[in-house]
């Protein structure tokens, strides 16, 4: 069945069969594909390497974090918010939305249950999926063999650590936009924020709010929106413009909006980029910020906007423009980076930066059986999106199937089936 290469350590690991596909991930990506798998009637197995769903919202988010979409925008396929909350779920309400979410559908993951590999054996036509615990002091390997393989590890699996002169040498506290809580333990402290993103704006704004003194680095052009425009939603309203008018309209429309509400924006060091905020979204994945307050500290000073980093020193920082500031910590608001290419054995469906190759709206399904969700670019719509895509998918050749062979497959599935 298998390679004889492979021999040894097919019967040295503990073997699972999977009688329907494997889910890596329990994250959003993940959950909203196993809700429409078993809506599909479709048995199905979910590993995650941490000990709980959704690790990237309860582990790696600050606690101010709020969905920066309105709710509706951010519901899984099949199952809304609650009625009572509100339009922006606060980060506490989104995870006690997903762990109901889990166990109204009965996705029940395994967890600490961390992918080393997975490839596809051509000779079998399966999918071996070899994982590693991660939980307790004993470690167990297992390998799961599956006929599909869905990767929702998603976009944001791991922080990204910038390569910056002299920050080995800096000497204050250094941490990633993932491992900041809150402002609390900064207050009084001069902090350079390097982004200018949706994180690195809220970052800063947090800072503010606990008597921190943020200093924000933009490197680059960046969008600023309005999250709301005369009470509604940025987002819903480009959403609803796009349906009558061409995207290149609806970015001068947005932009002329933004002017009215927020000012011009450049004086305060945020030069907007030459391409409008929706094109650059579609075509390179940059999200404009949504602001929530920081563009008002950034007009008092108590946000200070300054240019690239040359290099740090002990205690200092030399920026592109020759000014020197002391400052005693850094937060890295520099972004998040797929995990894929290090567990992933495939080189024709995603890149070598761990996102499909294919372009929106191709990149959910691959060969041989290989899906991703989460990988749009376009947050938990286009999540839910995918998972509906590959749940019907998957469903359609799974009827087609049982409905031949139901008295032999119900027998071999009791038999050898651990799913």
């Amino acid at each position: 069945m298998f390679r004889l290469a492979d021999h040894d350590d097919f019967f040295s690991r503990r073997c699972i069969w999977v009688n329907g596909p494997v889910i890596v991930g329990a994250g959003p990506s993940g959950l909203a594909t196993a809700a429409c798998l078993r809506d599909q009637g479709v048995p199905f197995a979910v590993l995650e390497k941490e000990d709980c769903i959704a690790s990237l919202w309860q582990k790696r988010t600050y606690d101010r974090l709020r969905l920066h979409l309105p709710k509706q925008f951010c519901q899984l396929p099949k199952l809304p918010f609650p009625e009572d909350f509100p339009e922006y779920p606060t980060k506490k309400q989104f995870v006690e939305y997903l762990e109901s979410y889990a166990k109204h559908f009965e996705i029940n993951p395994k967890f600490n249950e961390y992918v080393q590999s997975a490839r596809y054996d051509e000779t079998s036509g399966l999918w071996r999926v070899k994982t590693a615990s991660t939980g307790g002091s004993n470690r167990t390997e297992v390998e799961y063999i599956c006929r599909w393989l869905v990767v929702a590890t998603g976009e944001n699996a791991e922080g990204v650590m910038p390569e910056i002169e002299g920050l080995s040498e800096f000497g204050g506290e250094v941490v990633h936009a993932c491992s900041y809580k809150s402002g609390q333990k900064f207050s009084g402290k001069k902090v350079l924020v390097v982004g200018c993103g949706n994180s690195g704006m809220e970052v800063s704004l947090d800072l503010c709010n606990h008597n921190a003194f943020p200093s924000m680095v933009v490197r680059s052009s960046v969008h600023v929106l309005p999250r709301e425009i005369m009470g509604k939603s940025t987002f819903e309203l480009a959403v609803l413009l796009m349906k009558w008018l061409p995207l290149w309209l609806v970015d001068k429309l947005m932009l002329i909006l933004a002017w009215l509400v927020l000012g011009n924006t450049d004086k305060y060091g945020l030069k907007r980029p030459s391409t409008g905020p929706l094109t650059l979204k579609n075509t390179m994945g940059k999200t404009p910020v949504l602001d929530i307050g920081a563009l008002e500290k950034i007009r008092s000073g108590d946000i200070n906007v300054v240019p690239g980093i040359k290099r740090f020193t002990r205690g200092q920082v030399e920026l592109v423009n020759g000014e020197i500031l002391d400052i005693d910590s850094v937060v890295l608001a520099t972004g998040y980076r797929s995990n894929v290419p290090y567990w992933l054995q495939e080189g024709e469906f995603f890149s070598k930066n761990g996102l499909p190759k294919a372009p929106f709206p191709h990149g959910w399904k691959g060969n041989a059986g290989l899906y991703a969700v989460g990988f749009t670019r376009r947050g938990l719509s286009g999540a839910s999106s995918d998972a509906t895509r590959i749940a019907q998918d998957i469903g359609k050749v799974w009827k087609e199937e049982t409905k031949q062979t139901k008295r032999a497959t119900a027998c071999h599935r009791r038999c050898i089936s651990q799913f």
